[in-house]
């Protein structure tokens, strides 16, 4: 099944192109962000940058707006005076022309008889010779004579046709709109049109100015004046130069006043992160240097108080410690021999029970049953009280886990047998050797075991073992009453109950589960519980083979094959995560019908034609439901990780001295 599932995955992909395309896509953009990550890191660790790099983006805009505002005053401002003067310069050479026009006039005998064309073309060529003989360089002349009729006269073309001063192309550089309303209008008209000129320049921008007039003839003809904008384009270049050169050197200058700026406020910002650092590690005697009566002044002022402040705290907390593990450890060896006294006397009278009457005899039971109660909390609360303050030791060595596991199952079975449930085995086919601490580890398991048999209704109990991947894992699966929603968390949480009317037949204290986390802790492993209401639950201890590494995932599911869940992907004709095998294997021929090896319970068929495999560890398999990854832990006088996630170093406990040692329980 499950290769014909990945089979059909395969094609799927392959006739999908965009979808298998995508892998490649991911891989790519993982290849492009990876230059990137340093200078992402830096920009997210360093504020300075930041403040300057916004600094300097802020004054960029700044300069930029004020350089268009400034540029925009100034080229309107050229531009209107262009336009004054040029205005005036064409109305007088329009004036002027004309006169000279009319002068011409008066000198005709005879005003019906025409003059010559060509007397005309000179008078216009005169004309246009007059005028650029005093605007050279300033302005161009051009004439123009649309509405002539050339046809008539023979010689008009040279009469009336364009004329223009320099090297000056009319017919180019005139726009044809500006020649067009020039003839119907009586007044001077202007418009802005780029110059052409033929002795080899780029056209230049310039203001057009006509104006129609007529000729020593009578007949009309158009004047203009071209003003080129070549000394206002210098001097708008030499204005942008200017703020260009301008701006940079105000973008710099205040790039370096805003690094200078945050400096001063940022030097003290990661002096008092530094020494916070140092105080977190131990070292409470660390201070800020104070200078001056500002406000970083006050707030290094205010950290070194809150500094002195937290340390005659801790030295308190240190005494107020030291005096409670004292008193626990006076309060438990003055325990120990009354309770030592007790139970010899309730066992006397426990064995006694028989002569008495049914009242005291029963009393008697009570007494026996609640002694055995009183010194289990008592072992419990010492024990947790060593993890509380750090003192709990690992004594690892290597062992089969099989052993541990069996030992727990053969315990456990005169329970098992009243409550009518079974235990089963599966996966102690091969050996499993890890690095563990047996004692914890049996308690772990021996806590796990009798939980699911109080807790599974009369149904069968099933312990998996696995290895893979350099991790061990034992779960232990119930058929009973389940978890609800969100206590696969709590149920670590001590002396918390998911039924408190629900009674403990084996006289359980409520911390047992507690422990066993913190055992798990301290091998640096995880214990994860997962369960659904009315279909059972599985506690899942993943320890480490090797004391000291690190876990990556688990041999065996969290959530086991048989869930409702997984039971519905396999009834949709979805494969369920493929499992190895589970075969269950007597310990001897004797054992051969017994819970150890029995068949009970749901059992996991292997899939046809397929050869047992060994399981791997779940990637996904990551701590949760109270489970949480310590660093390993040695012989005092190493650094290391307590069972709650505290620094120990040469015994102590976050540089306090260690509050349980042998010598003090």
């Amino acid at each position: 099944m499950c290769a014909s599932y990945e089979r059909e995955r395969l094609e799927s992909r392959l006739a999908d192109p965009v979808r298998g395309l995508q892998p490649v896509f991911r891989s790519f953009v993982r290849w492009a962000r990876r230059p990137l990550q340093p200078g992402v890191r830096l920009w997210r660790r360093n504020l300075q940058l930041r403040v300057v790099a916004f600094t300097l983006l802020m004054s960029v805009g700044v300069v930029l707006l004020l350089g268009f505002v400034v540029i925009g005053q100034v080229k309107n401002g050229l531009l209107d005076a262009k336009e004054k003067a040029a205005e005036n310069q064409a109305t007088t050479g329009f004036s002027i022309a004309q006169q000279m026009a009319f002068k011409n006039d008066t000198d005709v005998p005879a005003a019906n008889v025409p003059r010559n064309p060509e007397d005309s073309g000179a008078w216009l060529t005169r004309l246009v010779q007059y005028f650029s003989s005093g605007g050279n360089g300033v302005y161009w002349i051009a004439t123009l004579s649309p509405g002539a009729d050339d046809s008539r006269l023979e010689g008009a073309v040279n009469a009336h046709g364009p004329r223009s001063s320099g090297s000056l192309l009319p017919q180019a550089s005139i726009p044809k709109s500006l020649s067009d309303s020039v003839e119907t209008h009586t007044g001077a008209l202007k418009q802005y049109t780029t110059v052409v000129t033929d002795d080899g320049k780029p056209p230049q921008p310039a203001l057009a100015i006509g104006k129609r007039l007529t000729d020593i003839n009578g007949k009309p003809y158009q004047l203009y004046y071209l003003f080129p904008f070549g000394q206002e384009s210098k001097t708008l270049g030499l204005v942008k130069g200017t703020l260009a050169t301008a701006g940079i050197f105000v973008v710099v200058l205040l790039g370096a006043i805003a690094w200078l700026v945050t400096r001063q406020v940022v030097t003290p910002v990661r002096m008092a992160a530094g020494i916070a650092e140092r105080l977190a590690a131990g070292r409470l005697q660390e201070r800020m240097q104070v200078s001056g009566e500002d406000d970083i002044a006050r707030l290094g002022e205010s950290f070194n108080k809150m500094a002195q402040n937290l340390q005659v705290k801790i030295q308190q907390l240190e005494d107020l410690s030291r005096m409670q593990r004292r008193f626990v450890s006076d309060v438990s060896h003055e325990l120990r021999t009354p309770l030592t006294t007790v139970r010899m006397a309730a066992d006397v009278i426990h064995d006694a029970r028989t002569d008495f009457d049914p009242v005291t005899a029963r009393s008697a039971e009570l007494l026996q049953n609640q002694l055995d109660r009183f010194e289990s909390l008592l072992s419990d609360l010492l024990e947790i009280s060593r993890f509380d303050a750090g003192a709990a030791e690992l004594a690892a060595e290597p062992i089969d886990l099989r052993e541990v596991v069996r030992r727990v199952v053969d315990a456990a079975e005169p329970l098992a047998e009243r409550k009518g449930s079974r235990v089963s085995i599966r996966g102690d086919a091969q050996p499993v050797i890890a690095e563990v601490d047996p004692r914890r580890v049996e308690r772990v398991l021996r806590n796990l075991v009798v939980n699911a048999i109080e807790h599974g209704d009369g149904r069968d109990v099933v312990v998996r073992l696995a290895t893979a991947d350099g991790a061990v894992a034992v779960a232990v699966r119930d058929y009973g009453v389940g978890l609800k929603p969100g206590e696969a968390t709590r149920v670590f949480n001590r002396f918390w109950r998911a039924d408190p009317a629900r009674a403990r037949t084996t006289g359980g204290t409520g911390l047992g589960l507690s422990i066993a986390v913190e055992d798990a802790r301290l091998h640096g492993g995880w214990l994860q519980a997962w369960g659904e209401p009315g279909g059972g639950s599985q506690f899942r201890m993943t320890l480490p083979r090797t004391a000291g590494d690190s876990l990556r995932g688990s041999p065996i599911p969290l959530e086991p094959d048989d869930s409702r869940r997984n039971r519905g992907l396999n009834s949709s004709g979805l494969p369920a995560r493929p499992v190895a095998a589970a075969v269950p294997v007597p310990r001897s021929a004797g054992d051969a019908g017994r819970g150890h090896g029995g068949t009970s319970g749901p059992q996991i068929p292997p899939m046809p034609g397929a050869a047992p495999q060994p399981p791997s560890a779940d990637p996904a398999a990551l701590p949760g439901s109270g489970a949480r990854v310590v660093g390993r832990t040695e012989g005092r006088g190493d650094t290391r990780l307590d069972g709650r996630g505290d620094m120990r170093v040469d015994g102590r406990v976050d540089g306090r001295v260690d509050p349980f040692r042998k010598d003090d329980i």
